[in-house]
């Protein structure tokens, strides 16, 4: 069984050498622990949220000044008795103090072990906890939005909304079936089938809202393909307005893939640029070149096909179309070169659709930058609202969603009461485990085992 009795210690700053390093400890001994190691104030009896300057030592040695900070539960992160001590950021310091940490009855958390307790502890729920972890892990605006929203509690609040609905209404069907013999119906069926209905709409846009929050959460990532010197890594050095790829007039100079990552908007696109595809070549490194290229077309969320106006390759075009429409790829035409032949001349020979542009000369690349915003976002980003990015939680509302069904077509067919009332539990149930106020101990340990370790 998981225990809480002992006093945890880790770094909670990143490993190596740095200005300053952060050592926490939460537990019942936090304070007792760190005053045994601490020249300065007696911490036991110092006041919450304060901060104490002093020197580490070991016996006669002095270790480090540091400043400690003091938490007292529940007014803590963890709910705990909670202190950090701010070192100098040397890895022999660091690891000199955990050591007398240790010394003095600490032990080495785990993996996500404070935010773990802060859970245990009515501190978070566990769509908060994990909302941490993605706080941590953001590397773009709408990440951390989408972080930020699930920390302050906005999803929880949603579904305890929806819980509390979902009860009350549970309570009165329950309660006819004690006064079955009576003929008695304590909750109107046209209330519950607008509580339903709303429900049910509000649980299908959490669910569809995932497919972006998974695009938010792990990035979009965007193949750029098309013939050889099509200028696919002069777009790549135009998209990220630096010189990235080697350009020159030689045909098949990219011989490899190069990612680069590319934040449009708050979201994060990683752009691969591609060696060039041609059917035959006979340089076996060039072969290899464009076999990665097709891998990292299958691979991509949007493939963007760049092709050369004035190469005469109109019906290219049209099949590669034909053939992305086929396989279901999401696709962007882009003609490039158009400072040679003018945007006009492009559209009357290619048509409305592909987007024109001169990577060389850095023309409407602000606008491909934007079609990619749109492809990806659809209009669906808001300042406010829940946006699904964890998994877990997308397969939980996937089983709420199942659960109102279930009771809506009870409804509709007139089933017994109590089998309604046992559809109307299950929904519960899953709106439960995706808060953590229905969950195992497994479970928890499988989900705090992905944090890092001191947080």
């Amino acid at each position: 069984m998981y225990s809480i009795n002992e006093t945890i210690v880790a770094l909670a700053t990143p490993p190596g050498e740095g200005a300053i390093g952060v050592i926490r400890l939460s537990g019942k001994d936090a304070i007792v622990i760190a005053d045994k190691i601490f020249k300065g104030k007696d911490l036991r009896q110092q006041a919450t949220h304060t901060l104490h300057f002093g020197k580490i030592a070991d016996k006669d040695t002095i270790i480090d000044e540091v400043v400690v900070s003091l938490y007292k539960g529940p007014k803590s992160y963890t709910g705990e008795d909670v202190v950090e001590i701010s070192c100098h950021g040397s890895q022999y310091v660091l690891e000199q103090v955990i050591g007398l940490c240790m010394q003095q009855g600490a032990v080495p958390a785990k993996p996500g072990e404070f935010t773990q307790r802060a859970f245990l502890n009515g501190k978070l729920d566990l769509t908060q906890a994990e909302a941490v972890a993605d706080l941590i892990a953001s590397h773009s605006g709408a990440a951390h939005h989408a972080a930020m929203h699930n920390l302050r509690g906005g999803f929880s609040e949603e579904l305890k909304t929806m819980r509390d609905e979902l009860i009350k209404f549970s309570a009165l069907i329950e309660l006819e079936l004690d006064f079955s013999q009576e003929d008695v119906e304590f909750a109107d069926r046209t209330q519950l089938y607008e509580l339903i209905n709303r429900l049910t709409s509000r649980t299908m846009m959490l669910v569809d809202s995932f497919q972006l929050g998974n695009v938010i959460k792990k990035g979009v990532h965007v193949a750029i393909i098309g013939k050889p010197n099509a200028g696919k890594s002069t777009l790549l050095n135009a998209l990220l307005n630096e010189e990235r790829a080697i350009v020159s007039e030689i045909a098949g100079t990219t011989r490899d893939t190069i990612e680069e990552a590319l934040n449009i908007n708050g979201i994060l696109f990683r752009i691969v640029d591609t060696a060039g595809i041609r059917e035959h070549t006979a340089d076996v490194i060039e072969q290899i070149g464009v076999q990665r290229s097709m891998d990292a077309m299958s691979r991509a969320d949007i493939v963007v096909y760049l092709f050369d106006v004035n190469g005469n390759e109109q019906a290219k075009v049209n099949i590669q179309k034909g053939e992305f429409e086929e396989a279901g790829v999401k696709y962007l035409l882009v003609g490039n070169k158009v400072d040679a032949m003018g945007i006009a001349a492009a559209q009357q020979e290619f048509g409305e659709e592909p987007l024109y542009i001169s990577a060389k000369n850095r023309e409407n690349i602000q606008a491909l930058k934007q079609k990619l915003y749109d492809i990806v976002v659809q209009g669906q980003v808001k300042q406010e609202g829940t946006i699904v990015t964890n998994a877990r939680h997308f397969a939980g509302l996937k089983e709420v969603l199942k659960s109102l069904q279930d009771v809506k077509t009870g409804m509709d067919h007139n089933i017994a009461s109590d089998l309604i009332a046992l559809d109307i539990r299950r929904c519960l149930y899953y709106l439960g485990e995706i808060t953590g106020e229905i969950t195992t101990e497994d479970k928890l340990d499988y989900i705090f085992s992905k944090f890092c370790i001191g947080k």
